[in-house]
Protein backbone atom coordinates (compact mmCIF):
# COMPACT_ATOMS: atom_id res chain seq x y z
CA UNK A 1 0.00 0.00 0.00
CA UNK A 2 1.32 3.51 -0.90
CA UNK A 3 0.84 6.75 1.29
CA UNK A 4 2.15 10.09 0.79
CA UNK A 5 5.40 10.71 2.41
CA UNK A 6 4.85 12.90 4.72
CA UNK A 7 5.35 11.19 8.32
CA UNK A 8 2.26 11.92 10.98
CA UNK A 9 3.05 12.65 14.90
CA UNK A 10 2.43 10.14 17.21
CA UNK A 11 1.01 10.58 20.83
CA UNK A 12 2.78 8.73 23.57
CA UNK A 13 1.47 8.51 27.48
CA UNK A 14 3.82 7.33 30.29
CA UNK A 15 2.26 4.45 32.47
CA UNK A 16 4.33 2.81 35.27
CA UNK A 17 6.98 4.66 34.73
CA UNK A 18 7.44 3.76 31.19
CA UNK A 19 6.31 5.55 27.49
CA UNK A 20 3.63 3.78 25.98
CA UNK A 21 2.54 4.42 22.31
CA UNK A 22 -1.04 6.41 22.49
CA UNK A 23 -1.25 6.08 18.37
CA UNK A 24 -1.16 8.71 15.69
CA UNK A 25 -2.33 12.35 16.16
CA UNK A 26 -5.33 13.34 14.44
CA UNK A 27 -6.05 16.44 12.58
CA UNK A 28 -9.82 17.67 13.74
CA UNK A 29 -12.22 17.84 11.03
CA UNK A 30 -12.00 21.86 10.41
CA UNK A 31 -8.12 21.67 10.00
CA UNK A 32 -8.58 19.31 7.06
CA UNK A 33 -11.37 21.32 5.74
CA UNK A 34 -9.40 24.51 5.68
CA UNK A 35 -6.99 22.68 3.39
CA UNK A 36 -9.20 22.00 0.47
CA UNK A 37 -9.77 24.93 -2.02
CA UNK A 38 -13.19 26.51 -1.30
CA UNK A 39 -14.69 26.05 -4.68
CA UNK A 40 -14.46 22.48 -4.30
CA UNK A 41 -17.56 22.51 -1.68
CA UNK A 42 -19.75 24.39 -4.70
CA UNK A 43 -21.43 21.84 -6.90
CA UNK A 44 -22.63 23.04 -10.58
CA UNK A 45 -25.85 22.09 -11.08
CA UNK A 46 -25.42 22.00 -14.95
CA UNK A 47 -22.30 19.75 -15.09
CA UNK A 48 -23.87 17.47 -12.58
CA UNK A 49 -26.89 17.61 -15.20
CA UNK A 50 -24.26 17.09 -17.87
CA UNK A 51 -22.87 13.92 -16.86
CA UNK A 52 -26.39 12.38 -16.20
CA UNK A 53 -27.43 13.29 -19.71
CA UNK A 54 -24.58 11.52 -21.32
CA UNK A 55 -24.78 8.51 -19.50
CA UNK A 56 -28.39 8.16 -19.63
CA UNK A 57 -27.56 8.63 -23.24
CA UNK A 58 -25.09 6.26 -23.66
CA UNK A 59 -27.63 3.32 -21.59
CA UNK A 60 -30.07 4.32 -24.07
CA UNK A 61 -28.21 3.15 -27.21
CA UNK A 62 -26.11 0.94 -26.08
CA UNK A 63 -29.70 -0.91 -25.05
CA UNK A 64 -31.08 0.14 -28.35
CA UNK A 65 -28.62 -1.47 -30.04
CA UNK A 66 -28.46 -4.36 -28.61
CA UNK A 67 -32.10 -5.10 -28.79
CA UNK A 68 -31.67 -4.11 -32.77
CA UNK A 69 -28.76 -5.56 -33.79
CA UNK A 70 -27.91 -8.68 -31.24
CA UNK A 71 -30.78 -11.05 -31.65
CA UNK A 72 -30.38 -11.02 -35.47
CA UNK A 73 -26.72 -12.46 -35.22
CA UNK A 74 -25.73 -15.92 -36.16
CA UNK A 75 -24.47 -18.23 -34.81
CA UNK A 76 -25.41 -18.99 -31.49
CA UNK A 77 -22.04 -18.95 -30.20
CA UNK A 78 -21.77 -14.92 -31.38
CA UNK A 79 -24.88 -13.76 -30.34
CA UNK A 80 -24.60 -14.93 -26.14
CA UNK A 81 -20.76 -13.59 -27.01
CA UNK A 82 -22.43 -10.35 -28.01
CA UNK A 83 -25.48 -10.32 -25.00
CA UNK A 84 -22.44 -11.41 -22.23
CA UNK A 85 -20.48 -8.09 -23.66
CA UNK A 86 -23.36 -6.07 -23.72
CA UNK A 87 -24.35 -7.04 -20.54
CA UNK A 88 -20.73 -6.06 -18.92
CA UNK A 89 -20.52 -3.03 -20.67
CA UNK A 90 -24.02 -1.80 -19.72
CA UNK A 91 -23.48 -2.73 -15.98
CA UNK A 92 -20.05 -0.05 -16.54
CA UNK A 93 -22.51 2.45 -17.24
CA UNK A 94 -25.50 1.91 -15.47
CA UNK A 95 -22.84 1.62 -12.09
CA UNK A 96 -22.13 5.26 -13.41
CA UNK A 97 -25.65 6.46 -12.95
CA UNK A 98 -25.86 4.64 -9.88
CA UNK A 99 -23.20 6.60 -8.32
CA UNK A 100 -24.67 9.56 -9.94
CA UNK A 101 -27.60 9.57 -7.65
CA UNK A 102 -25.42 8.67 -4.82
CA UNK A 103 -24.02 12.13 -5.01
CA UNK A 104 -27.69 13.59 -5.57
CA UNK A 105 -28.03 11.81 -1.81
CA UNK A 106 -25.22 13.02 -0.13
CA UNK A 107 -26.38 16.62 -1.71
CA UNK A 108 -23.18 16.75 -3.80
CA UNK A 109 -25.09 17.21 -6.88
CA UNK A 110 -26.32 20.45 -6.80
CA UNK A 111 -27.68 22.96 -3.80
CA UNK A 112 -31.08 21.91 -4.11
CA UNK A 113 -32.50 19.56 -2.36
CA UNK A 114 -35.18 19.08 -3.72
CA UNK A 115 -33.70 18.62 -7.19
CA UNK A 116 -31.34 15.96 -5.63
CA UNK A 117 -34.12 14.20 -4.36
CA UNK A 118 -35.84 14.05 -7.22
CA UNK A 119 -32.70 13.03 -9.93
CA UNK A 120 -31.85 10.66 -6.68
CA UNK A 121 -35.26 9.05 -6.28
CA UNK A 122 -35.37 8.54 -10.49
CA UNK A 123 -32.04 7.33 -11.22
CA UNK A 124 -31.92 5.06 -8.45
CA UNK A 125 -35.61 3.29 -8.60
CA UNK A 126 -34.30 2.73 -12.29
CA UNK A 127 -31.63 0.65 -11.43
CA UNK A 128 -34.34 -1.17 -8.89
CA UNK A 129 -32.53 0.48 -5.29
CA UNK A 130 -34.73 2.29 -2.87
CA UNK A 131 -33.63 5.55 -2.78
CA UNK A 132 -34.41 7.29 0.66
CA UNK A 133 -34.13 3.90 2.29
CA UNK A 134 -30.79 4.04 1.28
CA UNK A 135 -29.84 7.60 1.56
CA UNK A 136 -30.82 7.30 5.66
CA UNK A 137 -28.85 4.31 5.85
CA UNK A 138 -25.72 5.36 4.08
CA UNK A 139 -26.12 8.79 6.10
CA UNK A 140 -25.63 6.67 9.15
CA UNK A 141 -22.65 4.68 7.71
CA UNK A 142 -21.33 7.69 6.77
CA UNK A 143 -21.90 9.07 10.24
CA UNK A 144 -20.26 5.89 12.33
CA UNK A 145 -17.76 5.11 9.47
CA UNK A 146 -15.33 2.73 11.31
CA UNK A 147 -17.36 2.26 14.67
CA UNK A 148 -17.84 -1.13 15.38
CA UNK A 149 -21.11 -1.37 16.73
CA UNK A 150 -23.06 1.69 14.41
CA UNK A 151 -21.28 1.44 11.03
CA UNK A 152 -23.89 0.61 8.86
CA UNK A 153 -21.43 -1.23 6.24
CA UNK A 154 -19.23 -4.20 6.29
CA UNK A 155 -18.53 -4.19 10.12
CA UNK A 156 -15.81 -7.01 10.47
CA UNK A 157 -16.43 -10.52 12.19
CA UNK A 158 -14.12 -10.19 15.84
CA UNK A 159 -12.85 -13.41 16.68
CA UNK A 160 -15.77 -13.80 19.65
CA UNK A 161 -18.02 -13.97 16.48
CA UNK A 162 -16.23 -16.47 14.76
CA UNK A 163 -17.27 -19.08 17.54
CA UNK A 164 -21.13 -18.81 16.69
CA UNK A 165 -22.56 -20.94 14.78
CA UNK A 166 -23.97 -19.20 10.98
CA UNK A 167 -26.40 -20.18 8.08
CA UNK A 168 -23.62 -18.81 5.46
CA UNK A 169 -21.37 -21.68 6.99
CA UNK A 170 -24.03 -23.82 7.09
CA UNK A 171 -23.98 -23.90 10.51
CA UNK A 172 -20.21 -25.68 10.44
CA UNK A 173 -17.21 -24.63 12.09
CA UNK A 174 -15.79 -22.30 9.96
CA UNK A 175 -12.24 -22.98 10.83
CA UNK A 176 -12.72 -26.03 8.96
CA UNK A 177 -14.33 -24.50 5.98
CA UNK A 178 -13.57 -20.94 5.18
CA UNK A 179 -9.78 -21.81 3.49
CA UNK A 180 -10.59 -24.33 0.96
CA UNK A 181 -10.66 -22.80 -1.94
CA UNK A 182 -13.76 -23.76 -3.45
CA UNK A 183 -15.67 -22.73 -0.54
CA UNK A 184 -13.78 -19.33 -0.82
CA UNK A 185 -15.15 -18.67 -4.15
CA UNK A 186 -18.05 -19.21 -3.88
CA UNK A 187 -18.87 -17.49 -0.80
CA UNK A 188 -17.08 -14.85 -3.11
CA UNK A 189 -19.93 -15.58 -5.55
CA UNK A 190 -22.66 -15.16 -3.47
CA UNK A 191 -21.20 -11.91 -1.67
CA UNK A 192 -21.10 -10.46 -4.91
CA UNK A 193 -24.17 -11.50 -6.47
CA UNK A 194 -26.79 -11.39 -3.89
CA UNK A 195 -24.58 -8.88 -0.93
CA UNK A 196 -26.04 -5.41 -1.68
CA UNK A 197 -29.76 -7.38 -1.71
CA UNK A 198 -28.89 -9.19 1.42
CA UNK A 199 -28.06 -6.07 3.05
CA UNK A 200 -31.70 -4.25 1.72
CA UNK A 201 -33.99 -7.09 3.12
CA UNK A 202 -31.92 -8.16 6.24
CA UNK A 203 -29.68 -5.21 6.78
CA UNK A 204 -26.06 -7.58 6.96
CA UNK A 205 -23.00 -6.78 7.62
CA UNK A 206 -24.47 -3.85 9.82
CA UNK A 207 -23.14 -3.25 13.38
CA UNK A 208 -25.14 -4.52 17.09
CA UNK A 209 -26.44 -1.27 17.55
CA UNK A 210 -26.80 0.56 14.39
CA UNK A 211 -30.33 0.01 14.10
CA UNK A 212 -32.92 2.68 15.94
CA UNK A 213 -34.41 0.37 17.79
CA UNK A 214 -34.60 -3.81 18.82
CA UNK A 215 -36.43 -5.75 16.33
CA UNK A 216 -36.33 -9.03 15.13
CA UNK A 217 -34.89 -9.83 11.38
CA UNK A 218 -38.10 -9.72 10.01
CA UNK A 219 -38.57 -5.87 10.91
CA UNK A 220 -35.23 -4.39 9.20
CA UNK A 221 -35.61 -4.17 5.69
CA UNK A 222 -35.40 -1.22 3.80
CA UNK A 223 -38.42 -1.75 2.08
CA UNK A 224 -40.49 -1.63 5.45
CA UNK A 225 -41.68 1.60 6.40
CA UNK A 226 -41.55 0.49 10.08
CA UNK A 227 -38.64 -0.93 9.88
CA UNK A 228 -36.20 -0.61 12.84
CA UNK A 229 -33.55 0.48 10.41
CA UNK A 230 -35.20 4.18 9.95
CA UNK A 231 -36.71 6.47 12.54
CA UNK A 232 -40.64 6.70 12.37
CA UNK A 233 -40.75 10.31 10.50
CA UNK A 234 -38.99 8.96 7.82
CA UNK A 235 -41.72 5.77 7.09
CA UNK A 236 -43.05 8.38 4.12
CA UNK A 237 -39.87 8.70 1.95
CA UNK A 238 -39.62 4.53 2.67
CA UNK A 239 -42.89 4.70 0.93
CA UNK A 240 -41.66 6.47 -1.61
CA UNK A 241 -38.81 4.78 -2.80
CA UNK A 242 -41.51 1.45 -2.63
CA UNK A 243 -43.43 3.29 -4.79
CA UNK A 244 -40.38 4.08 -7.05
CA UNK A 245 -39.77 0.49 -7.24
CA UNK A 246 -43.23 -0.40 -8.04
CA UNK A 247 -43.77 1.91 -11.26
CA UNK A 248 -40.47 0.30 -12.68
CA UNK A 249 -41.61 -3.01 -11.84
CA UNK A 250 -44.47 -2.30 -13.72
CA UNK A 251 -42.86 -0.81 -16.45
CA UNK A 252 -40.58 -4.45 -16.60
CA UNK A 253 -43.57 -6.39 -17.01
CA UNK A 254 -45.03 -4.51 -19.79
CA UNK A 255 -42.03 -4.72 -21.38
CA UNK A 256 -41.78 -8.33 -20.94
CA UNK A 257 -45.21 -8.58 -22.20
CA UNK A 258 -44.01 -6.76 -25.10
CA UNK A 259 -40.49 -8.43 -26.52
CA UNK A 260 -40.55 -11.21 -23.92
CA UNK A 261 -39.74 -12.30 -20.42
CA UNK A 262 -36.02 -13.42 -22.10
CA UNK A 263 -35.06 -10.38 -23.84
CA UNK A 264 -35.79 -8.19 -20.84
CA UNK A 265 -33.51 -10.45 -18.61
CA UNK A 266 -31.18 -10.16 -20.90
CA UNK A 267 -31.46 -6.30 -21.39
CA UNK A 268 -32.14 -5.11 -17.90
CA UNK A 269 -31.72 -8.07 -15.42
CA UNK A 270 -27.78 -9.14 -16.72
CA UNK A 271 -26.38 -5.51 -16.51
CA UNK A 272 -28.41 -5.07 -12.42
CA UNK A 273 -26.17 -8.02 -11.60
CA UNK A 274 -22.93 -6.48 -12.67
CA UNK A 275 -24.45 -2.70 -11.53
CA UNK A 276 -24.84 -4.61 -7.79
CA UNK A 277 -21.31 -6.92 -8.15
CA UNK A 278 -19.44 -3.24 -8.76
CA UNK A 279 -20.95 -1.60 -6.04
CA UNK A 280 -20.58 -4.26 -3.70
CA UNK A 281 -16.92 -4.85 -4.43
CA UNK A 282 -16.65 -0.97 -4.48
CA UNK A 283 -17.73 -0.67 -1.08
CA UNK A 284 -16.21 -4.08 0.61
CA UNK A 285 -12.80 -2.74 -0.36
CA UNK A 286 -12.86 1.01 0.59
CA UNK A 287 -13.15 -0.19 3.93
CA UNK A 288 -11.36 -3.91 4.17
CA UNK A 289 -7.97 -3.69 3.70
CA UNK A 290 -4.96 -5.26 6.22
CA UNK A 291 -3.58 -2.32 7.37
CA UNK A 292 -6.65 -0.24 7.65
CA UNK A 293 -8.21 -0.29 11.74
CA UNK A 294 -11.89 -0.03 12.72
CA UNK A 295 -12.39 1.38 16.54
CA UNK A 296 -14.30 0.41 19.44
CA UNK A 297 -17.02 2.69 20.62
CA UNK A 298 -15.13 4.34 23.59
CA UNK A 299 -11.96 5.79 20.65
CA UNK A 300 -13.70 6.09 17.52
CA UNK A 301 -14.17 9.63 16.07
CA UNK A 302 -15.82 10.78 13.15
CA UNK A 303 -12.64 11.89 11.18
CA UNK A 304 -10.55 8.16 12.63
CA UNK A 305 -13.60 6.67 10.86
CA UNK A 306 -13.48 9.02 7.65
CA UNK A 307 -9.82 8.22 7.96
CA UNK A 308 -10.21 4.31 7.67
CA UNK A 309 -11.10 4.19 4.05
CA UNK A 310 -8.99 3.51 1.16
CA UNK A 311 -8.24 4.25 -2.14
CA UNK A 312 -7.68 2.48 -4.84
CA UNK A 313 -7.35 2.48 -8.79
CA UNK A 314 -9.72 1.21 -11.37
CA UNK A 315 -7.89 2.66 -14.43
CA UNK A 316 -9.96 4.66 -17.04
CA UNK A 317 -13.47 2.75 -15.69
CA UNK A 318 -12.88 3.99 -12.39
CA UNK A 319 -12.07 7.70 -13.41
CA UNK A 320 -14.59 7.89 -16.64
CA UNK A 321 -17.57 5.52 -16.01
CA UNK A 322 -17.22 5.25 -11.95
CA UNK A 323 -16.79 9.34 -11.37
CA UNK A 324 -13.53 8.58 -9.70
CA UNK A 325 -15.48 7.10 -6.57
CA UNK A 326 -12.93 4.12 -6.54
CA UNK A 327 -10.16 6.90 -6.57
CA UNK A 328 -10.92 9.27 -3.95
CA UNK A 329 -13.08 7.83 -1.25
CA UNK A 330 -11.33 8.96 1.65
CA UNK A 331 -11.78 13.12 0.76
CA UNK A 332 -15.54 11.75 0.40
CA UNK A 333 -15.70 10.55 3.92
CA UNK A 334 -14.68 13.19 5.24
CA UNK A 335 -17.10 15.72 2.91
CA UNK A 336 -19.11 13.69 1.30
CA UNK A 337 -20.67 17.22 -0.09
CA UNK A 338 -17.98 17.24 -2.37
CA UNK A 339 -18.85 15.93 -6.04
CA UNK A 340 -16.89 14.07 -7.52
CA UNK A 341 -15.73 16.64 -10.44
CA UNK A 342 -13.59 18.24 -7.38
CA UNK A 343 -12.80 15.20 -5.09
CA UNK A 344 -9.36 14.91 -6.54
CA UNK A 345 -8.15 17.97 -6.75
CA UNK A 346 -9.18 17.75 -2.99
CA UNK A 347 -7.31 14.59 -2.10
CA UNK A 348 -4.62 16.28 -2.97
CA UNK A 349 -5.06 19.01 -1.23
CA UNK A 350 -5.47 17.01 2.17
CA UNK A 351 -2.45 14.42 1.49
CA UNK A 352 0.27 16.50 3.02
CA UNK A 353 -1.51 16.95 6.12
CA UNK A 354 -2.64 13.42 6.59
CA UNK A 355 0.82 11.67 5.66
CA UNK A 356 0.50 8.53 6.90
CA UNK A 357 -2.78 8.24 7.72
CA UNK A 358 -3.91 8.72 4.04
CA UNK A 359 -4.11 5.28 2.30
CA UNK A 360 -3.79 4.18 -0.94
CA UNK A 361 -3.41 0.92 -2.35
CA UNK A 362 -2.95 1.00 -6.18
CA UNK A 363 -2.40 -2.87 -6.67
CA UNK A 364 -5.06 -4.52 -8.90
CA UNK A 365 -8.68 -3.90 -7.82
CA UNK A 366 -9.89 -6.83 -8.50
CA UNK A 367 -6.86 -9.28 -7.58
CA UNK A 368 -7.46 -7.81 -4.63
CA UNK A 369 -10.59 -8.18 -4.23
CA UNK A 370 -10.21 -12.10 -3.83
CA UNK A 371 -6.59 -11.01 -1.54
CA UNK A 372 -9.09 -8.99 1.03
CA UNK A 373 -11.94 -11.73 0.69
CA UNK A 374 -9.25 -14.73 1.56
CA UNK A 375 -7.39 -13.48 4.34
CA UNK A 376 -9.33 -10.32 6.12
CA UNK A 377 -11.35 -12.72 8.45
CA UNK A 378 -11.66 -11.05 11.73
CA UNK A 379 -10.41 -8.08 13.87
CA UNK A 380 -8.65 -8.26 16.72
CA UNK A 381 -7.17 -5.32 19.19
CA UNK A 382 -3.85 -3.77 17.89
CA UNK A 383 -1.30 -4.07 20.26
CA UNK A 384 0.06 -1.01 18.99
CA UNK A 385 -2.94 1.50 19.02
CA UNK A 386 -5.17 1.64 21.70
CA UNK A 387 -9.17 1.11 20.67
CA UNK A 388 -8.25 -0.08 17.64
CA UNK A 389 -8.90 -2.89 15.87
CA UNK A 390 -6.89 -4.59 12.88
CA UNK A 391 -7.68 -7.67 11.01
CA UNK A 392 -5.92 -10.60 11.73
CA UNK A 393 -2.77 -12.20 10.11
CA UNK A 394 -3.33 -15.37 9.28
Amino acid sequence: MTATTTTTTTRSRRVDGQIKTAGPAYPDIQTIRNAIPPHCFRPSTLRSLGYVARDVAMATALGWAALTYIPQMEPFVLRTTAWFVYGFVQGLICTGIWILAHEAGHGAFSAHRKLNDFVGWVLHSALLVPYFSWKFSHHRHHLFTGHMEKDMAFVPHTKEDRKKRRLADLYLDRELIEDVPIVQLVKLLLHQLAGFQMYLLFNVSAGSNSQQRKASWLRVSHFDPKSAVFRPSEAGYIVLSDIGLAIVATGLYFASNAVGWKTVCLLYIAPYCWVHHWLVAITYLHHTHPEVHHFDAENWTFVKGALATVDRDFGWIGRHLFHGIIDTHVVHHLFPRIPFYYAEEATEAIKPLLGDLYHRDERSFVGQLWACFTKCKYVEPDPNVPGALIWAKN
